[in-house]
Parts: structure tokens; C-alpha cells; sequence
């Protein structure tokens, strides 16, 4: 089923901001990582860790999920197709990923920096707050570029001439 062009234009305006929001946020998350892990005040380190699991909290699932849906949507109800173009394959994948990495890593890890900042322990890792923003804003980048260069043509599901039901008899049939 092909969405109309309002439901088009609607679905590709949410899916844009949502992902550009998730960028945003994610070299926001990086900003912040880098003062923890930089930052000589115990205080600084606090402030940031706290940030980080403020955002990591209440914006970055639901940006990702939304991020997910929305391009499923726009894959599913435009010609562009999930499996038929190669860099709509790609970005799938790599937005379910990046989504699956923000639930299992990204976020447990700020969690874990945030409860030991907050018990009066050093940062214990700087990979903790470092490591998920770096990869995801990395993930998105490289989406966005794909987004705007659609590179590499058709999968061989696209390729696939599509059967049609024709008018006329077949050859040498009744």
C-alpha cells in the first residue's frame, strides 16, 4: 500500500526531524562526555553525568524509536521499498542497530557513570560516557550521507522484474 502524498510528506517531515533530532542529541551526549571525562571538578564531572542520563533517559529511546518507525513507514509506503534500493537496506539496519545499542549499551552505560558520580566515586570508565555517543554520532553521519547521495542502485530484489498480469493470452496457450 502507497501512501497519499500528504501522508508522504507528513511521514518523510517526522522522519527527518526525529532523525535530526537524534543526531543533535547524540553529539550533544558527546559534548557532555568529553567534560566528564576531561573535567578536573568533581562537580563538572557531576553536572555532565547527570545530563547525560537526563537525555539518555527521556529523549533518546523515544528519538530513536521514532526514528525507526518513520522510516519504516516511508520505506514500506513509497516506490523506494525496504529491500530494493541498497541504501534504504543499509539505513534500516543500522537505525534498528544504532536503536538496539542505545537500549543495551549506550544508555546502561551512562547509567552506570551517573550512579557512581552520584555515590561520590570518580567516573569509572570514560569509555562509559565516550564510546556510544562516538559510534552512534558516526552510525548517523554516515545515514545522513546515504540519505542525501543514495548511493549504490538496486538489491537484486529490486532488480527483479516484476511479474504483471497481462491482457493478452500467453504464448502458445488457450
Amino acid at each position: 500500500m502507497k501512501l497519499g502524498r500528504p501522508a508522504r510528506r507528513a511521514s518523510l517531515v517526522v522522519h527527518v526531524v526525529a532523525s535530526a533530532a537524534w543526531l543533535g542529541l547524540t553529539l550533544g551526549l558527546l559534548a557532555l562526555g568529553v567534560t566528564a571525562a576531561t573535567a578536573a571538578s568533581p562537580v563538572a564531572v557531576d553536572a555532565a553525568v547527570r545530563c547525560m542520563k537526563l537525555f539518555a533517559d527521556w529523549l533518546l529511546l523515544p528519538l530513536a524509536l521514532l526514528t525507526l518507525v518513520s522510516g519504516l513507514v516511508l520505506a514500506l509506503g513509497t516506490l523506494w521499498g525496504l529491500a530494493r534500493y541498497r541504501w534504504v537496506y543499509t539505513k534500516f539496519w543500522l537505525t534498528l542497530g544504532t536503536t538496539v545499542a542505545t537500549f543495551f549499551a549506550l544508555r546502561p552505560g551512562v547509567n552506570a557513570a551517573a550512579a557512581a558520580v552520584a555515590a561520590g566515586r570518580p567516573l569509572p570508565d570514560a569509555g562509559d560516557v565516550l564510546f556510544g555517543p562516538v559510534v552512534s554520532l558516526s552510525a548517523y553521519v554516515f545515514m545522513t550521507v546515504l540519505s542525501l547521495l543514495k548511493p549504490w542502485g538496486l538489491t537484486r530484489r529490486g532488480r527483479r522484474p516484476r511479474e504483471r498480469p497481462s491482457a493478452a493470452p500467453p504464448p502458445g496457450g488457450s
